[in-house]
């Protein structure tokens, strides 16, 4: 169902009755829309959890992906973007899900933030789809942390990402770095950006999307 959070963002949350977990999505530069609604519902069904997201740029009139320079104004608002209120809806959402332990999934932009998530206090287990790992220059801006320095005050939080070997958004040194930190990290060859969670994308993969969403739903469960 539609929900409005406490700032007034809007929000989508998937409930499972009886559910004893609870997941927050973060969606990507495109933002809420049915892609990530409808992947509320197919991970309720697929787990038995409530499953909540959210609008990352709440209140802003920004392009979508049918604009072909969508992604170039999308990008040039990010910098303005801060961490407080993108972690602050995060929580909120994981507070609507009515659940004592709720973990996190964002990609790309929200993998980014989900990263930064893992020092929330409020996230057990955290999954980064190919989430940068070091905020990218363009993006900049006086709200932003790092998100190696939030990895680094996650205490006991346990994080996965899920990067692909030609993603130019996560290159390999700042992999080795985030490895160094204590993160598991899985890697698929000859994977690119957006390989997992949006099917109409060229670079999606779908024998490799299935074995990333086993193996990451596994590691949110603790299994």
């Amino acid at each position: 169902m539609q929900v409005e959070l406490a700032s007034g963002t809007p929000g989508h949350v998937a409930r499972t009755e009886g559910a004893e977990r609870g997941l927050v999505v973060i969606p990507d530069i495109w933002g809420l829309r049915p892609l990530f609604t409808d992947l509320c519902h197919t991970l309720a069904a697929r787990t038995g959890w409530t499953v909540a997201t959210f609008e990352p740029f709440p209140g802003r009139s920004l392009p979508g992906s049918e604009d072909p320079d969508g992604a170039a104004q999308r990008f040039e608002v990010l910098a303005s973007l801060r961490d407080d209120d993108v972690l602050g809806d995060a929580v909120a959402a994981a507070d609507l899900t009515d659940t004592p332990r709720v973990g996190c999934v964002g990609f790309c932009m929200g993998g980014m933030y989900s990263l930064l998530a893992s020092a929330s206090g409020r996230f057990d287990r955290v999954v980064s789809f190919y989430g940068m790992i070091e905020v990218p220059e363009p993006w900049r801006g006086p709200g932003h942390g790092e998100p190696l320095d939030a990895l680094g005050r996650r205490g006991s939080v346990e994080v996965l990402s899920v990067v692909g070997s030609e993603d130019a958004w996560t290159p390999p040194e700042q992999v080795a770095r985030l490895e160094a930190s204590g993160v598991t990290v899985l890697r698929y060859e000859g994977a690119d950006h957006g390989f997992v969670h949006d099917p109409s994308r060229p670079t999606h993969r779908a024998d490799d999307a299935a074995d990333a969403w086993d193996r990451a739903l596994a590691f949110l469960a603790g299994v």
